[in-house]
Protein backbone atom coordinates (compact mmCIF):
# COMPACT_ATOMS: atom_id res chain seq x y z
CA UNK A 1 0.00 0.00 0.00
CA UNK A 2 1.61 3.47 -1.17
CA UNK A 3 1.73 6.65 1.23
CA UNK A 4 -0.81 8.56 -0.60
CA UNK A 5 -3.59 5.23 0.18
CA UNK A 6 -2.98 5.05 3.64
CA UNK A 7 -3.43 8.71 4.03
CA UNK A 8 -6.64 8.21 2.04
CA UNK A 9 -7.55 5.35 4.10
CA UNK A 10 -6.83 7.39 7.37
CA UNK A 11 -8.59 10.20 6.52
CA UNK A 12 -11.46 8.28 5.74
CA UNK A 13 -11.77 6.43 9.12
CA UNK A 14 -11.11 10.18 10.54
CA UNK A 15 -14.04 11.04 8.58
CA UNK A 16 -16.33 8.06 9.92
CA UNK A 17 -15.83 8.48 13.14
CA UNK A 18 -16.40 12.33 12.93
CA UNK A 19 -19.56 11.03 11.20
CA UNK A 20 -20.41 8.64 14.15
CA UNK A 21 -19.22 11.03 17.07
CA UNK A 22 -21.95 14.02 15.48
CA UNK A 23 -24.94 10.82 15.04
CA UNK A 24 -24.52 10.27 18.73
CA UNK A 25 -23.89 13.58 19.73
CA UNK A 26 -27.45 14.79 17.94
CA UNK A 27 -29.53 11.58 19.41
CA UNK A 28 -28.34 13.15 22.95
CA UNK A 29 -28.91 16.83 22.12
CA UNK A 30 -32.63 16.03 20.65
CA UNK A 31 -33.25 13.88 23.55
CA UNK A 32 -32.69 16.48 25.93
CA UNK A 33 -34.60 19.36 24.07
CA UNK A 34 -37.53 16.76 24.30
CA UNK A 35 -36.93 16.00 28.21
CA UNK A 36 -36.36 19.71 28.64
CA UNK A 37 -39.52 20.47 26.57
CA UNK A 38 -41.43 17.71 28.39
CA UNK A 39 -41.07 17.15 31.65
CA UNK A 40 -39.16 19.51 31.97
CA UNK A 41 -35.83 19.83 34.60
CA UNK A 42 -37.35 20.78 37.19
CA UNK A 43 -39.82 17.21 37.09
CA UNK A 44 -36.44 15.39 36.61
CA UNK A 45 -34.99 16.61 39.18
CA UNK A 46 -37.88 15.38 41.24
CA UNK A 47 -38.00 12.21 40.42
CA UNK A 48 -34.21 11.78 40.92
CA UNK A 49 -34.54 13.12 44.48
CA UNK A 50 -37.21 11.18 46.00
CA UNK A 51 -35.16 8.62 47.38
CA UNK A 52 -33.77 11.42 49.19
CA UNK A 53 -36.94 13.46 50.26
CA UNK A 54 -38.85 10.34 51.46
CA UNK A 55 -35.63 9.86 54.06
CA UNK A 56 -36.09 13.73 55.49
CA UNK A 57 -38.51 14.81 57.98
CA UNK A 58 -42.00 15.96 56.85
CA UNK A 59 -41.84 19.59 55.53
CA UNK A 60 -37.93 19.45 54.96
CA UNK A 61 -36.63 19.97 51.70
CA UNK A 62 -33.18 20.08 50.34
CA UNK A 63 -31.06 23.57 49.82
CA UNK A 64 -29.29 25.51 47.34
CA UNK A 65 -26.18 27.30 48.30
CA UNK A 66 -25.08 28.60 44.89
CA UNK A 67 -26.31 31.39 43.25
CA UNK A 68 -27.01 29.18 39.38
CA UNK A 69 -27.49 25.56 41.46
CA UNK A 70 -31.29 26.06 41.16
CA UNK A 71 -30.79 26.33 37.24
CA UNK A 72 -27.19 23.96 36.69
CA UNK A 73 -28.19 20.62 38.85
CA UNK A 74 -31.59 20.10 36.79
CA UNK A 75 -30.05 20.65 33.50
CA UNK A 76 -27.41 18.28 34.70
CA UNK A 77 -29.92 15.79 35.61
CA UNK A 78 -31.94 16.33 32.33
CA UNK A 79 -28.47 15.96 30.31
CA UNK A 80 -27.71 12.57 32.39
CA UNK A 81 -31.03 11.57 31.30
CA UNK A 82 -30.62 12.00 28.04
CA UNK A 83 -27.75 10.37 27.87
CA UNK A 84 -28.89 7.36 29.24
CA UNK A 85 -31.93 7.36 26.78
CA UNK A 86 -30.21 7.69 24.24
CA UNK A 87 -27.18 5.22 25.13
CA UNK A 88 -29.08 2.66 22.50
CA UNK A 89 -28.08 4.99 19.80
CA UNK A 90 -24.89 5.75 20.81
CA UNK A 91 -23.63 2.48 21.40
CA UNK A 92 -24.99 1.19 18.40
CA UNK A 93 -22.90 4.26 16.36
CA UNK A 94 -19.69 3.13 18.26
CA UNK A 95 -20.52 -0.46 16.96
CA UNK A 96 -20.98 0.99 13.51
CA UNK A 97 -18.05 1.96 13.49
CA UNK A 98 -15.54 -0.89 14.69
CA UNK A 99 -17.59 -3.61 13.30
CA UNK A 100 -15.95 -3.60 9.81
CA UNK A 101 -12.65 -3.86 11.45
CA UNK A 102 -14.08 -7.40 13.05
CA UNK A 103 -14.18 -10.76 11.86
CA UNK A 104 -17.47 -12.23 11.53
CA UNK A 105 -17.41 -14.37 14.26
CA UNK A 106 -16.30 -11.55 16.71
CA UNK A 107 -19.37 -9.23 15.08
CA UNK A 108 -21.36 -12.50 16.39
CA UNK A 109 -20.03 -12.07 19.81
CA UNK A 110 -19.54 -8.23 19.51
CA UNK A 111 -23.06 -7.00 19.33
CA UNK A 112 -24.64 -9.55 22.00
CA UNK A 113 -21.83 -8.14 24.40
CA UNK A 114 -22.53 -4.71 23.51
CA UNK A 115 -26.62 -5.25 23.86
CA UNK A 116 -26.15 -7.08 27.22
CA UNK A 117 -23.50 -4.89 28.94
CA UNK A 118 -26.18 -2.07 27.63
CA UNK A 119 -29.03 -3.81 29.63
CA UNK A 120 -26.87 -4.71 32.49
CA UNK A 121 -25.72 -1.23 32.87
CA UNK A 122 -29.30 0.17 33.32
CA UNK A 123 -29.99 -2.51 35.92
CA UNK A 124 -27.22 -1.43 38.15
CA UNK A 125 -28.65 1.80 37.86
CA UNK A 126 -32.57 0.73 38.16
CA UNK A 127 -31.08 -1.01 41.63
CA UNK A 128 -29.23 1.73 42.92
CA UNK A 129 -31.94 3.85 42.45
CA UNK A 130 -35.00 1.68 43.61
CA UNK A 131 -32.99 -0.40 46.70
CA UNK A 132 -30.02 0.98 47.71
CA UNK A 133 -30.98 4.26 47.87
CA UNK A 134 -33.62 4.55 49.45
CA UNK A 135 -32.16 1.98 52.27
CA UNK A 136 -28.73 4.20 52.74
CA UNK A 137 -30.63 7.33 53.11
CA UNK A 138 -33.46 5.71 55.24
CA UNK A 139 -30.10 4.03 57.87
CA UNK A 140 -28.46 7.18 57.78
CA UNK A 141 -31.55 9.59 58.43
CA UNK A 142 -32.03 7.01 61.50
CA UNK A 143 -28.71 8.08 63.12
CA UNK A 144 -29.28 11.85 62.80
CA UNK A 145 -29.53 13.43 66.33
CA UNK A 146 -33.20 14.76 67.30
CA UNK A 147 -31.53 18.22 67.54
CA UNK A 148 -30.24 18.19 64.02
CA UNK A 149 -32.57 18.98 61.05
CA UNK A 150 -30.78 17.52 57.27
CA UNK A 151 -30.82 19.47 54.97
CA UNK A 152 -28.60 18.31 52.37
CA UNK A 153 -27.51 20.49 49.08
CA UNK A 154 -28.70 18.90 45.91
CA UNK A 155 -25.13 20.03 43.85
CA UNK A 156 -23.69 17.49 46.73
CA UNK A 157 -26.68 15.15 46.29
CA UNK A 158 -25.93 15.21 42.04
CA UNK A 159 -22.77 14.44 42.53
CA UNK A 160 -23.25 11.80 45.18
CA UNK A 161 -25.86 10.22 42.75
CA UNK A 162 -23.80 10.48 39.85
CA UNK A 163 -21.27 8.75 41.60
CA UNK A 164 -23.22 5.63 42.95
CA UNK A 165 -24.90 5.16 39.56
CA UNK A 166 -21.73 5.15 38.25
CA UNK A 167 -20.13 2.28 40.68
CA UNK A 168 -23.70 0.10 40.87
CA UNK A 169 -23.49 0.45 36.88
CA UNK A 170 -19.76 -0.58 36.25
CA UNK A 171 -20.20 -3.72 38.97
CA UNK A 172 -23.33 -4.83 36.92
CA UNK A 173 -20.62 -5.43 33.86
CA UNK A 174 -18.87 -7.74 36.04
CA UNK A 175 -20.21 -10.85 33.99
CA UNK A 176 -19.39 -9.05 30.62
CA UNK A 177 -16.02 -8.45 31.95
CA UNK A 178 -15.65 -12.00 33.30
CA UNK A 179 -16.86 -14.04 30.07
CA UNK A 180 -14.26 -11.66 27.96
CA UNK A 181 -11.25 -12.62 29.90
CA UNK A 182 -12.32 -16.28 29.74
CA UNK A 183 -13.06 -15.86 25.85
CA UNK A 184 -9.81 -14.14 25.30
CA UNK A 185 -8.12 -16.82 26.67
CA UNK A 186 -6.09 -14.42 29.35
CA UNK A 187 -7.68 -16.71 32.56
CA UNK A 188 -9.44 -20.06 32.58
CA UNK A 189 -12.79 -20.62 34.22
CA UNK A 190 -10.66 -22.93 36.96
CA UNK A 191 -8.60 -19.93 37.73
CA UNK A 192 -11.61 -17.68 38.38
CA UNK A 193 -13.18 -19.91 40.45
CA UNK A 194 -9.35 -20.27 42.76
CA UNK A 195 -9.44 -16.91 42.93
CA UNK A 196 -12.90 -16.86 44.84
CA UNK A 197 -11.74 -15.87 47.63
CA UNK A 198 -9.76 -12.54 46.77
CA UNK A 199 -12.73 -11.84 45.05
CA UNK A 200 -14.64 -11.73 48.04
CA UNK A 201 -12.21 -9.75 49.58
CA UNK A 202 -11.57 -7.10 47.04
CA UNK A 203 -15.02 -6.77 46.63
CA UNK A 204 -15.43 -5.28 50.15
CA UNK A 205 -12.20 -3.39 49.70
CA UNK A 206 -13.50 -1.59 46.32
CA UNK A 207 -16.98 -1.16 48.25
CA UNK A 208 -15.47 0.08 50.98
CA UNK A 209 -13.54 2.96 48.58
CA UNK A 210 -16.86 3.72 46.38
CA UNK A 211 -19.76 3.85 48.70
CA UNK A 212 -20.02 6.21 51.58
CA UNK A 213 -18.58 5.15 55.20
CA UNK A 214 -21.60 2.91 56.50
CA UNK A 215 -21.73 -0.45 56.30
CA UNK A 216 -25.30 -1.14 54.96
CA UNK A 217 -24.23 0.80 51.38
CA UNK A 218 -20.74 -0.99 51.33
CA UNK A 219 -22.60 -4.88 51.85
CA UNK A 220 -25.43 -3.60 49.07
CA UNK A 221 -22.38 -3.12 46.57
CA UNK A 222 -19.93 -5.70 47.55
CA UNK A 223 -22.93 -8.80 47.82
CA UNK A 224 -23.82 -8.11 44.32
CA UNK A 225 -20.28 -7.53 43.50
CA UNK A 226 -19.54 -11.42 43.89
CA UNK A 227 -22.64 -12.67 42.99
CA UNK A 228 -22.55 -11.48 39.57
CA UNK A 229 -18.88 -12.44 39.06
CA UNK A 230 -20.42 -16.08 40.39
CA UNK A 231 -22.98 -15.33 37.40
CA UNK A 232 -20.23 -14.63 34.70
CA UNK A 233 -18.06 -17.43 35.59
CA UNK A 234 -21.27 -19.95 35.10
CA UNK A 235 -22.03 -18.44 31.80
CA UNK A 236 -17.96 -18.33 31.10
CA UNK A 237 -18.10 -22.15 31.65
CA UNK A 238 -21.34 -22.81 29.73
CA UNK A 239 -19.76 -21.18 26.85
CA UNK A 240 -16.62 -23.03 26.80
CA UNK A 241 -18.97 -26.48 27.39
CA UNK A 242 -20.67 -25.68 24.44
CA UNK A 243 -17.66 -24.22 22.26
CA UNK A 244 -16.52 -27.85 23.19
CA UNK A 245 -19.34 -29.72 21.84
CA UNK A 246 -18.80 -27.85 18.79
CA UNK A 247 -15.65 -28.84 17.94
CA UNK A 248 -16.56 -32.06 18.86
CA UNK A 249 -19.35 -32.23 16.17
CA UNK A 250 -17.38 -30.09 13.52
CA UNK A 251 -14.26 -32.82 14.32
CA UNK A 252 -16.87 -36.27 13.60
CA UNK A 253 -18.37 -34.12 10.39
CA UNK A 254 -14.89 -34.02 9.27
CA UNK A 255 -14.24 -37.63 9.87
CA UNK A 256 -17.39 -38.70 8.51
CA UNK A 257 -16.49 -36.59 4.89
CA UNK A 258 -13.30 -37.96 5.21
CA UNK A 259 -14.65 -41.30 5.28
CA UNK A 260 -17.23 -40.83 2.30
CA UNK A 261 -14.62 -39.98 0.25
CA UNK A 262 -12.29 -43.07 0.58
CA UNK A 263 -15.31 -45.07 0.21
Amino acid sequence: MTQEASQDTFISHLVELRTRLMRAVIAVVGVFIVLAIYPGPSAIYDVLAQPMLASLPTGTRMIATGVITPFMVPIKVTLLASFVVALPVVLYQAWAFIAPGLYRHEQRLALPLIASSTLLFLLGMAFCYFVVFRTVFHFIAGFAPESITPAPDIEAYVSFVMTMFIAFGVTFEVPIAVILLVKSGVVTVQKLRSARGYVIVGAFVIAAVVTPPDVVSQFMLAVPLCLLFELGVLVASALKKREALDDTEKDADDDAEVAARNE
